[in-house]
């Protein structure tokens, strides 16, 4: 008897990508809305903002996703108060399974922010596009893209709805000592992440941050390289870096201020650590932003 080879069944395929964005807006930022024939996704990745879609409106808070469907008008604004990041993908698919997503607003799990994250990390490796740019209409493939860069985009998007789609049943059993051990690692991890957020404004050095954690140098580093792939102290200068950004958005106070704030020793030290962390000066993030908001009214 000679092999018989199965053909796999695919429920969910993405025939094309219009758009994958990483937007920082501002704190009065909002968009007057559109409409069109192919699928949207907003998620919330920082603070909240609140969604028109056809007759409903609802706040959409940090975690959640939103689905507009082919078709349907949807239109967004921040809250006034906190400068909300979000990442908003669209795309074609005419598979039935999509009709799950119809109205539907879902909180991301842990698997499904890392797809998140992933989307956004291979989109970047495909297309030369800015992934801020809220007037962008097509996308430009980058020259120097890795190998299959474009479908690893449509892969981490499919992984990312079929994850949505299944985390509505049972999830998967594990393996007893190893989910023990993750949500061990996990749980001491997310304690010292709000902790770092915590004291975001003050001075800590490797040692605080052991001390005041009860734990040793070599576990701490260990587990942040593992969980974030970065050290601990990376993450605390990183987590400035987004506050800064943040207050930047907001336009409550000038760059001293914002400095004194975060505890930086100087404005100058405070500059060379945000360009070193961005690519750029508070300066040009701060005119990046303006400019950004002069086009709210052409685009998303």
């Amino acid at each position: 008897m000679g092999y018989v080879p199965t053909e796999l069944v695919c429920p969910l395929r993405i025939q094309q990508v219009v758009s994958v964005h990483y937007f920082e807006y501002s704190s009065n930022y909002a968009f007057v809305g559109e409409q069109h024939d192919f699928w949207e996704f907003v998620y919330v990745d920082k603070g909240e903002i609140v969604v028109t879609a056809d007759k409903r409106e609802f706040v959409l808070k940090k975690g959640e996703i939103a689905f507009h469907k082919p078709g349907e008008f949807h239109s967004l604004r921040a809250n006034g108060v906190v400068a909300p990041n979000l990442v908003i993908a669209s795309f074609f698919c005419e598979s039935p399974a999509m009709q799950a997503f119809e109205g539907k607003v879902c909180r991301a799990g842990d698997r499904a922010r890392e797809l998140m994250g992933r989307l956004i990390r291979e989109a970047g490796d495909a297309f030369s596009t800015p992934l801020d740019d809220p007037l962008l209409q097509q996308l430009e493939r980058r020259e120097d893209a890795p190998f299959a860069a474009e479908q690893m985009v449509g892969i981490a998007l499919e992984w990312l709805l079929i994850e949505l789609v299944r985390s509505d049943g049972v999830p998967a059993p594990e393996k007893p000592s190893s989910l023990i051990r993750e949500k061990s690692q996990t749980e001491f991890i997310e304690k010292v992440q709000a902790y770092l957020e915590a004291n975001v404004s003050n001075r800590l050095t490797l040692g605080d941050i052991c001390r005041d954690n009860l734990v040793g140098r070599s576990y701490l580093q260990k587990i942040f390289r593992e969980k974030t792939g970065g050290g601990a102290m990376e993450y605390f200068g990183t987590l400035k870096i987004k506050k800064a950004k943040e207050m930047i958005r907001e336009g409550s106070h000038n760059f001293t201020e914002i400095a004194a704030a975060l505890g930086y020793n100087s404005i100058h030290y405070f500059s060379r650590h945000f360009k070193k962390v961005t690519g750029m000066t508070p300066s040009e993030y701060a005119s990046s932003v303006k400019v950004l908001a002069q086009k709210n009214g052409a685009g998303r």
